[in-house]
């Protein structure tokens, strides 16, 4: 990392593609673009084989938009001139990072590796286009920790149980794979912009888009953002074992977009939580826990990208979701959240609001839409890409598959949750459902997570009326419960 290039052995020009690694901090990409050009162009594509599949108000493109104005920021005053930053476009990158690339002359494009099936798609048609043109094209892990085919068992196999595979992530960590690329060190290679390239980052107006409610609801961009969030969770990390299950408790980090769009490097938030396990910290530990599923559902896309429209398990497929205008019906109350059961609605209703879901919730709401609506995990897994400001294909899809059973190492089909009994769990005193669902604010706790169980008098003091108010439970969870048993039976017999 530390070798210093001679001028003969630097490539005159480079591209700098920016992806999901919005920062100039510990970059990978952009530190090897440095150290091997002696000058360095930068650019961010607005991908319109994605935007243009979106609706005209999305969080996420106003949060990368804004994160890019920082960026762009950023990289002037590292380059210590108005004249560098970001070349922006808002085009097919497939096409146009080519044919920048072209127009100004590089030997080289640099980028961060980005495994999802699309993305690797338009990274061969793009590989392919530089190289008819003599342009090489140079591709680095950034994303994650360990990649690929970093970590596999005895057999030289990817895992497919997360424990085996959380132990040997552990045991093959040390302080290489922590360390940050120094960036710094090679600022002075970034490239001022010809005059045609200095146009400032286009407004959500230019892209087609509308503004939505991402400042009113305070969510932090760029790298300033991620690292005002990483230092106020610094000093709740040691608790956050004790308070991540909780959705009225402030105990989450909140990082898990910074992560999506890379405003914020894995190996700073690793090595943090890493360094605080040794110390004895068990919320440090449980943490890292997180980070590391993370990696494991990305092995597992890179390694079964079937996973993307089918189950893990092939035989998870032969079950009988239920289906026609009934499964309509009961998928549009789980996405509107009138469902009957409080922490199941106020769930949902966070989601739509604000984009996000705390991971307790988002267990349970899988759980219901699966076992408790029997409806296709593939419904739900769609509906949190549309609205998720966190949105990671790997993640998502592991997720989904994890509560519906069918996905590696995932919650067998057997345990159900109980939406009533994990609202008591969890949000005891009802203060998240009174968030959401002010019109049951006025209940008592012991019957604010089942207000179909309160009396008629009970109901009247707290002026609700059923099925005007708030709606009557949409299933009875006993009977769904039997009902999923049954549907999940064909699995035994597929074995």
């Amino acid at each position: 990392m530390s070798k210093t290039l001679t001028p003969s052995e630097l490539v005159p020009s480079g591209l700098m593609w920016f992806r999901r690694d919005l920062r100039a901090h510990d970059n990978a990409a952009l530190f090897h673009a440095l150290k091997h050009c002696q000058k360095v162009h930068c650019v961010f594509v607005f991908d319109r084989e994605i935007l243009d599949a979106l609706p005209r108000q999305d969080r996420r493109v106003e949060f990368i938009r804004e994160s890019l104005v920082a960026l762009d920021t950023e990289l002037r005053g590292m380059a210590g001139q108005h004249d560098a930053g970001l070349i922006v476009r808002h085009a097919w990158a497939s096409d146009e990072i080519p044919h920048l690339a072209q127009a100004l002359g590089v030997q080289e494009v640099f980028t961060n590796h980005d495994d999802e099936p699309q993305a690797l798609a338009r990274d061969a048609k793009v590989r392919g286009a530089l190289a008819n043109a003599g342009i090489g094209f140079q591709t680095y892990k950034d994303h994650v920790i360990f990649e690929r085919n970093e970590v596999l068992n005895q057999m030289g196999k990817p895992y497919g149980v997360f424990t085996p595979y959380k132990n040997a992530w552990l045991q093959k960590i040390n302080p290489f794979y922590l360390r940050a690329y120094p960036v710094g060190k090679y600022v002075k290679a970034l490239a001022a912009r010809a005059p045609a390239y200095r146009q400032e980052v286009p407004t959500l107006s230019d892209l087609g888009f509308e503004a939505t409610n991402l400042s009113a609801l305070h969510i932090p961009t760029g790298s300033a953002g991620a690292n005002a969030l990483l230092e106020d969770f610094f000093d709740r990390m040691d608790n956050y074992h004790d308070t991540r299950d909780f959705p009225a408790v402030k105990g989450p980090s909140y990082l898990s977009v910074h992560l999506r769009f890379g405003t914020i490097s894995i190996r700073q938030l690793a090595s943090t939580a890493y360094q605080r396990m040794l110390t004895g910290s068990h919320g440090a530990q449980i943490w890292l826990s997180e980070l590391i599923w993370r990696e494991f559902y990305h092995q597992i896309l890179f390694h079964h990208p079937h996973v993307v429209g089918a189950s893990f398990k092939p035989e998870y497929d032969a079950i009988r979701w239920e289906h026609g205008k009934h499964a309509q019906t009961l998928f549009t109350a789980w996405c509107e959240g009138k469902t009957g059961y409080p922490l199941v609605d106020a769930a949902m209703l966070q989601l739509n609001q604000s984009g996000y879901m705390h991971n307790r919730l988002r267990m349970v709401v899988a759980s219901f839409l699966t076992k408790d609506l029997g409806i296709d995990w593939r419904w739900g897994e769609r509906y949190f890409a549309q609205h998720l400001n966190d949105f990671d294909l790997a993640a998502n899809n592991g997720g989904w598959q994890w509560a519906s059973s069918s996905g590696c190492d995932a919650q067998p089909y057997f345990r159900i949750f109980n939406p009533i009994s994990q609202s008591e769990k969890f949000d005891a005193h009802g203060k998240f459902i009174r968030r959401y669902l002010p019109v049951l604010a006025n209940l008592p706790d012991n019957l604010i997570h089942a207000p179909c169980q309160a009396s008629p008098l009970e109901l009247k003091a707290a002026g609700i009326e059923l099925g005007q108010d708030y709606p009557y439970p949409i299933v009875d969870h006993a009977s769904a419960r039997a009902k999923t048993l049954e549907r999940y039976a064909v699995v035994k017999r597929e074995k």
